[in-house]
């Protein structure tokens, strides 16, 4: 199937919005998805391409906080083993379950994201002790996070960040640029799934790859400027909105009875 230019120039203009929203506190598949089943994709072949671009987005993001120092690779190097394999038996398990079940708790933890983001005065760019023990429970942390994410994944970001934020007292930015390269790990493994599938739309990815080079880079460079002033109402913002989207449909059935 062929597009249009004009389209291939909006959809990059949305990855650079999407990129610039992941960078900071994540959620830029709340612009991504519905513009790529907006431009026609069908449901699976929008998820597909959607992890193509949003990988070099939270490539480009990582290496950018990584080069402030906010990246300790050899520190994260089990846990990102972990989110990816984690994350290629999410992809596959997404083919063979019901993830309705999803729909209901995914928004309750987000909203609990949220909460905790926005009522703990305690949460900077200062790190603090650790409550349990990062070598341990990061990898399963990862695990853990990457199988949703294959499975499913609106909120990744905010998961991650929030487990370094409360479980191994990471500062709020060093958190976010350590989700990030966590985050490039389970979109790589869950689109080396989908390019086996044949789903990914490959014209329009590309197009989006674009944007999200510039949307990754400067979000991240945004992020390390203001640190946890711009990146907490940021994720107490998204995590809600992603909230009230997963439950829409739930709501509308509700007053349309």
């Amino acid at each position: 199937m062929e597009y249009e230019i004009s389209l291939l120039v909006i959809m990059a203009g949305v990855a650079f919005v999407a990129g610039f929203m992941d960078a900071i506190a994540g959620g830029g598949g709340l612009i991504s998805v519905p513009a790529l089943l907006f431009a026609g994709l069908p449901p699976v072949g929008a998820l597909a391409t959607n992890k193509m671009q949003s990988v070099v987005g939270a490539v480009v993001a990582a290496t950018t906080y990584a080069r402030k120092g906010y990246v300790d690779f050899k520190q994260l190097g089990v846990a990102i083993i972990t989110t990816f394999v984690g994350s290629m038996i999410g992809a596959f398990g997404a083919t063979q379950m019901d993830t309705d079940i999803l729909l209901v708790l995914v928004p309750i933890l987000l909203i609990g994201v949220a909460a905790y983001f926005l009522f703990s005065p305690r949460l900077s760019d200062d790190a603090r002790a650790e409550r349990l023990n990062f070598a341990l429970f990061a990898p399963l942390m990862g695990f853990t996070i990457g199988f949703y994410d294959g499975i499913f994944g609106p909120g990744t970001g905010s998961f991650f960040t929030a487990g370094f934020v409360t479980l191994f007292g990471f500062g709020v930015t060093r958190a976010v640029g350590s989700t990030k390269v966590l985050n490039a790990t389970s979109n790589a493994a869950a689109l080396v799934f989908f390019i086996y599938a044949g789903e990914v739309v490959w014209a329009v990815g590309s197009a989006m790859i674009v944007g999200q080079f510039g949307g990754g880079y400067l979000g991240a460079i945004t992020g390390m400027r203001f640190g946890a002033k711009i990146i907490k109402p940021m994720i107490v913002i998204i995590s809600t909105a992603m909230a009230v989207r997963l439950l829409w449909p739930q709501i509308i059935e509700i007053f349309a009875t």
